[in-house]
């Protein structure tokens, strides 16, 4: 039973970012493309050869493959509903979060490594908002930590339950910051602009400006991966063991679909800020968090 979770993660992967696509053609009144039509340009991806620079070592040869494996593996931690992930510990959330920094290092040395000047610069942004988004998840998961009392996902969703109107608003701002560190995990509107072909303003997009083929090919399909997989996170805040699979199948897949929708409508309406005002705009999410750390308080009743 472990392995469905991997299975759900994957499945809501292969249409992610078809779904984002779609919406926002929508919105643009436009046809567009097919749900399927980012998962046959990662496929026709994988079937072409992959071309590296003279100027690159086998760290950059490397670095996509170590990208989705750590994506992969964090996968692993994410429980479903009742059941374990395939790895389960205490304080696997911190795992969770560094083996995706490993996975991050190597796409930012990679990009080092060509000896651009260009993906250099997106790696130093790259590294920026990694750094900026990174308390704002450990004081969220944390404080869900100290509100069960314990430090695995499986344990702390399991013992989470919303019972009042304080632990309601809670949960609903807990999607909304896992929502944000998404977008901006996968340098998605409205830090970058994953469409964008100016050099200057690209953040991701210009760090991968060197690969091709089947490394490019992973590359796009862990960015799908890693939506599923915040998704998946988000789903467990509703995910109870009293739910039945029957129950927690349609959660699932409604709240996957809907996170998609969702950031395909954000990208629609909203433009890329200013690369002055990204740092302020993601440390904001450590505030929010914050203010989820001071329910939790109250909830526990710390503060009276």
């Amino acid at each position: 039973m472990k392995v469905l979770n991997l299975i759900y993660i994957i499945a809501a992967s292969l249409f992610f970012n078809g779904i984002i696509i779609r919406t926002k053609s929508i919105f643009s009144g436009r046809m567009g493309p097919g749900i399927f039509q980012p998962l046959k340009d990662i496929w026709r991806l994988f079937r072409k050869g992959a071309v590296y620079s003279q100027t690159s070592s086998f760290i950059f040869q490397i670095a996509p493959t170590i990208y989705f494996a750590s994506v992969l593996m964090a996968v692993f931690v994410i429980p479903f509903g009742g059941q374990p992930g395939l790895i389960s510990f205490k304080g696997d959330f911190v795992f969770f979060a560094y083996v995706l920094a490993l996975g991050k290092f190597f796409m930012i040395i990679s990009a080092l490594d060509t000896g651009s000047s260009f993906e250099g610069m997106g790696a130093s942004r790259e590294a920026l908002y990694s750094m900026l988004v990174e308390p704002a998840f450990f004081i969220l998961i944390g404080s869900f930590a100290l509100l069960t009392g314990h430090t695995s996902f499986y344990e702390i969703f399991s013992s989470l339950h919303f019972g009042s109107y304080i632990s309601y608003r809670i949960g609903v701002l807990a999607a909304f910051v896992l929502v944000i560190i998404a977008m901006i995990e996968n340098s998605r509107m409205p830090v970058d602009d994953p469409k964008t072909h100016l050099e200057l303003t690209m953040i991701h997009e210009v760090m991968i400006l060197d690969n091709s083929g089947f490394d490019l090919g992973l590359i796009l399909y862990t960015s799908s991966l890693k939506f599923a997989m915040y998704g998946a996170i988000i789903a467990n805040l509703f995910l109870t063991p009293g739910n039945e699979w029957y129950y927690s199948i349609p959660i699932f897949i409604g709240i996957q679909i809907f996170f998609a929708v969702l950031i395909g409508t954000i990208e629609s309406f909203m433009a890329r800020f200013r690369m002055n005002h990204n740092p302020e705009f993601i440390f904001a999410l450590t505030t929010a968090s914050l203010l989820i750390f001071l329910g939790v308080l109250l909830i526990l009743g710390k503060i009276i």
